[in-house]
């Protein structure tokens, strides 16, 4: 995930990737924040937009890194006092941006270069959470959510006589096949989240009132308009994304339904309807990965490597595998990360003290300052994410020339996407073999084998990545009131997913709080665009590189004519409407899903097959 807080187009920068941590209620309140910067006001003419924008882009780099060493310092160390001087922070942030936002307004009727209007939008558009301009706004919205963070961060659960960890509790998820112990880390970890929910309603309050401040009607809103189109045809497009996909992923359910209702028998998994959440080996069902040894075909052989064998018997580290993944950037023509990169960054869990163990790239100073903040296994899974998480930074790295306010992705689904892209070729056979860890590559007979295991995490992730913010756009509207949260998160998760939880859930739940994304408050059709993205990049580049084999083969490792492409939009940041960055690099400019089913095209033709006589589908009502 992108710590989007150190780009200048994630405005509520803080509150938009979850930095911050718990204050305690009462007496202990957050300081009052600074004065925010004093702000010329400009004659409302062409000369006057100019003149603002240089100077509110000025006052966002000097703020912004400061905010960014707070943040950074919170997250990898989470105290009392390290929560106290970030929710300070947040708030000094927070009230400059909505200043510079309403001020950005007054030039609405004016006519300025494109340049100028689109940084002019940017400041009003991608501010996460707004505070209205109001005194004590910024510090109550910046005070709800750091205590939300980490609330989530340093959450326990009990299981079996035993405080753990989400880290623990989802590695035994990913391992039991006993229902009885699924169901109760499952429901074990939502017991973190129902804490959290008055103070979720009181923060979308504050923040609907700053939205509506802006020019929005509330919140979703403001967060749909950031994709070069209207809110209402962005819902739209993602709408006509979903159906693209939608086919595929529910041939994708129905055979996985059968599989396990084979295994638990209809008392656990009935053969219709929709799937129980916590057979599905993740905390959140959005990846299925971890069960590919229940759902293996039988009459196909099994695959003659794992991954994670392989870096054990590799003796990879930690380091290793950052290391391994700056190799596929660089083998493409990429400068090497900077020393500060590894002297600076947070690549395993320390000892001793509360940290975030969420993966995230940070760009400290908008500049070079890279690093990225994980708790790494030696794993397939973090394998995959080093890769993903490299690829926030050397984006970062490649917009860092930009006026500060187009340092950033073209969208954000771009910014998640680039990582994407980078793991489809890591995780390939033939990039393993490239680099070393295989000695041969499989033939077609592992293909189907190959594209079950991608499509458990990239196709059943769809759904998911769709279903967070469309709870969010209702809540936002108000369609969605707090006592009705937890119902509507459920329905969501049966309308798109399919799944349902598996026993009732209790009165006081709020389970939308044990996703990451919602108590740190960061938008999610990010992830959903960028599993549609990342596959348009790798039909792209691989074209590029004159792959004629099966697309789901190809690695563009050692490609640097890739690279060049790649790199040139990279260098773009948000500075043109993302259709020309898209095509910059793919000679595409419209969201194609079509790139997902060539991908996947072997394999869907197999769950057909294999779900010939099923009664596929769910009651979704």
């Amino acid at each position: 995930m992108k710590r989007t807080l150190l780009t200048a187009a994630a405005a509520s920068v803080l509150l938009a990737a979850g930095a911050g941590a718990a204050l305690s209620h009462g007496q202990d309140q957050v300081a009052a924040p600074a004065a925010t910067p004093t702000i010329t006001q400009h004659p409302a003419t062409a000369e006057g937009a100019a003149a603002f924008v240089a100077e509110a882009e000025e006052t966002l780099m000097a703020l912004s890194e400061y905010v960014g060493r707070v943040a950074w310092v919170r997250a990898t160390h989470i105290t009392f006092d390290t929560m106290w001087l970030e929710a300070r922070a947040n708030a000094e942030y927070t009230e400059l941006q909505v200043a510079l936002a309403n001020e950005a307004a007054r030039f609405n009727d004016v006519e300025v270069p494109d340049d100028v209007r689109r940084k002019l939008n940017l400041m009003r558009q991608s501010i996460v959470l707004p505070a209205p301009n109001r005194p004590g706004a910024a510090g109550e919205l910046a005070e709800i959510t750091t205590r939300l963070d980490s609330t989530y961060a340093t959450g326990r659960f009990e299981h079996q006589g035993e405080q753990i960890t989400l880290q623990q509790g989802e590695e035994i998820l990913a391992e039991s096949r006993d229902p009885a112990v699924t169901k109760a880390i499952y429901e074990g970890w939502r017991t973190v989240s129902p804490v959290m929910r008055d103070d979720y309603a009181r923060m979308v309050e504050i923040a609907n009132e700053g939205s509506r401040e802006l020019g929005y009607a509330d919140t979703g809103a403001l967060w749909r308009s950031g994709y070069d189109m209207g809110p209402d045809a962005f819902a739209a497009e993602t709408d006509r994304l979903w159906e693209q996909v939608k086919p595929f992923y529910e041939n994708l359910h129905c055979y996985v339904r059968a599989e396990l209702n084979e295994r638990y028998g209809d008392a656990v998994q009935p053969a219709s309807g929709p799937i129980r959440a916590d057979l599905l080996g993740n905390m959140w069902s959005q990846q299925w990965g971890n069960i590919y040894d229940v759902v293996a075909p039988s009459d196909l052989p099994e695959s003659s490597y794992d991954l994670t064998d392989l870096l054990v018997q590799a003796d990879y580290t930690p380091v290793k595998i950052a290391e391994t993944a700056e190799g596929f950037y660089t083998s493409m023509g990429l400068a090497e990360l900077p020393d500060t990169f590894w002297e600076r960054s947070q690549i395993v869990r320390p000892e001793g003290r509360e940290v975030v163990c969420h993966a995230s790239a940070w760009d400290i100073d908008n500049v070079d300052d890279l690093r990225i903040k994980m708790c790494t296994r030696v794993n397939a899974e973090d394998f995959q994410t080093m890769h993903h998480e490299l690829g926030h930074n050397y984006y970062q790295r490649a917009y860092n020339q930009q006026p500060f306010l187009f340092r950033n992705g073209a969208n954000d689904g771009f910014h998640e996407a680039i990582g994407d892209f980078a793991a489809l070729s890591a995780q390939t056979p033939t990039y393993l073999n490239q680099i070393g860890l295989l000695d041969t590559v499989p033939g077609d007979e592992e293909d189907i084998p190959f594209l079950l295991k991608t499509a458990l995490d990239k196709i059943a992730f769809l759904p998911f990545g769709l279903m967070v913010d469309r709870w969010r756009w209702g809540v936002f509207s108000g369609e969605t009131t707090p006592e009705d949260y937890n119902d509507a998160w459920n329905a969501n998760m049966l309308r798109y997913q399919g799944l349902v939880p598996p026993g009732p859930r209790p009165e006081n739940a709020f389970d939308p709080g044990a996703k990451y994304h919602i108590p740190g408050n960061t938008p999610y059709t990010r992830y959903f665009l960028a599993h549609i993205y990342q596959f348009q990049f790798h039909r792209a580049a691989c074209e590029q590189a004159g792959w004629t084999g099966p697309l789901h083969r190809c690695s563009v490792y050692g490609n640097e004519e890739v690279g060049r492409r790649f790199n040139a939009m990279m260098e773009m940041g948000q500075s043109r409407p993302w259709p020309e960055a898209m095509a910059a690099f793919s000679g595409e400019r419209e969201n194609d899903a079509s790139a997902v089913a060539d991908y996947f095209e072997p394999l869907n033709a197999w769950l057909t097959t294999q779900n010939r006589g099923r009664s596929c589908g769910w009651d979704a009502a």
